[in-house]
C-alpha cells in the first residue's frame, strides 16, 4: 500500500505536492484495478480473510492508535457524536472482522450474466456485472469505514483510494498496515487499497477533480463535507447529505411495540444517520403513548422539542420550523402530533432527507399506503430505523447510504459498486 505522510502547510508548493501525490496514487490504483477486475473470487476472498487475520493480530496496535486519536479529539473538544464515531473497542474491531468474513462469504457479483436471451438474428444478448474501476472514499471520524470500504471494493473488483479525517489519522494508519499485510500475503497488489495519509485538505480537492484516475467518489461525513464535494466534484458522486429519519406511530399500532421501536430508533446510538430525529404520533393515541414515551426518553437524557399538541401532553421545548428538518446526531428529538397517516406522509414528504422512514401499525392497508407513498431509500413497517444498514441488510458491510435515485439507492453494497455491460454472443451473424 502506498502511504505518504505530508505536512499540513497550505502553501502553493504544498498543494502542488499533494496533487502530485494523489496523481501517483491514482495511477497506481488504475493499474491495480485492472488486476482486480480479472481476479478470481477465491483470490479476493483469500485477501479478505488475510486482512481479517491481520486485524486480529494487530488488534493491540490498532486500539493503541485509536486511544491516541481519542485523546487528541477530547483535547480539541470534539462533539460527543463525533467521539462516538471515532472510538474503537474490542466489540467494534470484532464487528470489522465479522464484516470482512461476511463479505468473503457473499456471492461475487462480478462476471454474473443476467437476462440472457436470443434475438431474431440468432445472437444471444445479456448483461454482465463489471467493477466500476477506482473508487475514492472521503470520510470523517469513523475508522471502521476504512475496513468496510476496503472489503466491499476488493470483493467487487474495484481499487480504492481512502481519505479519512485528520481526527482518525493514527487509527487509519494502523488499519492500513493490516490491510497492506493482508493484501501482500494473498498475492494481490498492495495498491488495490491505498490510504491517503496526508491531512492536507488539498487531497480532497485533488481526489474529486481526477476523473482520469477515479471513477466514482463516495463521501461519508457531515452535511457540509458532502455538500461541498457534491457541488465541486468532477467525478460522479454516490451520496446522502443527511439522515432526517422519521417514525410514525399510527392510531392502530400495538403501543408496546411502538414504545420499543421509538426508544430504540432514537437512543440505540445518537451519532448515526439512521437514528430517528422526528417522531410523528397519530392524534387519537397521542394521550396514551406520549407520556410513556416521554418518561422513556427522559431516562436516556433525551431533550424533547414538540408542537403545541405535544406540549399540551408532555413537558417539551417548543419546536421551531427548523427542528422538522434537523439531523441532530444527538440526544434531541422533535415530536409532532398529526391527525392521521395522510398528514404524516405529507410531513415526511416535505421535511425528510429521503433516508429512512418507519410506520408502526397493525393496519395492513395503511402499511401498504406508507410503503407506496413515502419516497425514501428505506421504508419500514414495524421495525426500528436503526436497521437501515448494510450489515443488517445482509450486504456484509456498506460503503455508504445513497439517497440519490440513479444507479444505487439505500445501503450500497457489492452490487452497488458494479455496473453492467452488454454482452453479445454470436456464431457468425452479420447484420443484413
Amino acid at each position: 500500500m502506498n502511504t505518504t505522510h505530508h505536512s499540513d502547510n497550505t502553501t502553493d508548493n504544498g498543494a502542488a505536492e499533494t496533487r502530485a501525490l494523489l496523481a501517483e496514487l491514482g495511477a497506481a490504483a488504475r493499474r491495480a484495478a485492472r488486476t482486480l477486475a480479472a481476479a478470481a473470487s477465491g483470490e479476493k476472498n483469500r485477501a479478505l480473510q488475510a486482512i481479517a487475520a491481520q486485524l486480529q493480530a494487530q488488534r493491540g496496535a490498532i486500539l493503541a492508535a485509536n486511544a491516541q486519536d481519542m485523546a487528541n479529539g477530547r483535547d480539541k473538544a470534539l462533539e460527543p457524536a463525533l467521539l462516538d464515531r471515532l472510538e474503537l473497542d474490542d466489540s467494534r474491531i470484532d464487528a470489522m472482522i465479522e464484516g470482512l468474513e461476511q463479505v468473503a462469504a457473499l456471492p461475487d457479483p462480478v462476471g454474473a450474466i443476467s437476462d440472457l436471451h436470443y434475438r431474431p438474428s440468432g445472437i444471444q444478448l445479456g448483461k454482465m456485472r463489471v467493477p466500476l474501476g477506482v473508487i475514492g472514499i472521503i470520510y470523517e471520524s469513523r475508522p471502521n469505514v476504512t475496513i468496510d470500504a476496503a472489503s466491499l471494493c476488493l470483493k467487487s473488483g474495484n481499487a480504492a483510494i481512502l481519505r479519512g479525517g485528520s481526527e482518525a489519522i493514527h487509527s487509519n494508519r494502523a488499519i492500513a498496515a493490516a490491510i497492506s499485510a493482508g493484501l501482500s500475503s494473498a498475492g494481490l497488489p498492495c495498491e488495490a487499497v491505498q490510504v491517503v495519509e496526508t491531512t492536507d485538505r488539498e487531497a480532497v480537492a485533488a481526489m474529486i477533480s481526477m476523473p482520469e484516475y477515479i471513477d466514482v467518489i463516495v463521501p461519508r461525513g457531515g452535511k457540509g463535507l458532502i455538500e461541498r464535494i457534491a457541488n465541486d466534484a468532477r467525478v460522479p458522486v454516490i451520496k446522502h447529505l443527511d439522515g432526517n429519519c422519521h417514525v410514525y406511530i399510527d392510531d392502530q399500532a400495538d403501543l408496546n411495540m411502538a414504545y420499543d421501536i421509538a426508544i430504540n430508533a432514537k437512543t440505540h446510538r445518537y451519532g448515526v444517520c439512521n437514528a430517528m430525529e422526528t417522531l410523528l404520533v397519530a392524534e387519537p393515541i397521542a394521550e396514551k403513548i406520549l407520556p410513556r414515551l416521554a418518561g422513556g426518553f427522559a431516562n436516556h437524557g433525551v431533550e424533547l422539542r414538540g408542537c403545541d399538541k405535544t406540549r399540551a401532553l408532555i413537558d417539551a421545548q417548543p419546536a421551531q420550523l427548523s427542528d422538522w428538518s434537523e439531523e441532530y446526531l444527538a440526544p434531541i428529538l422533535a415530536i409532532k402530533v398529526v391527525a392521521n397517516i395522510s398528514e404524516a406522509i405529507e410531513h415526511i414528504g416535505h421535511f425528510s432527507s429521503g433516508h429512512t422512514e418507519a410506520i408502526v401499525t397493525d393496519n395492513y392497508a395503511r402499511a401498504r399506503q406508507f410503503i407506496a407513498e413515502v419516497d425514501s431509500s428505506s421504508v419500514m413497517v414495524n421495525a426500528s430505523t436503526r436497521f437501515a444498514d448494510g450489515f443488517e441488510y445482509g450486504l456484509g458491510a456498506e460503503i455508504g447510504i445513497s439517497t440519490d435515485k440513479i444507479h444505487a439507492r439505500g445501503p450500497v453494497g457489492l452490487e452497488g459498486l458494479t455496473s453492467e455491460k452488454w454482452v453479445v454472443l454470436g456464431s457468425g451473424q452479420i447484420r443484413q
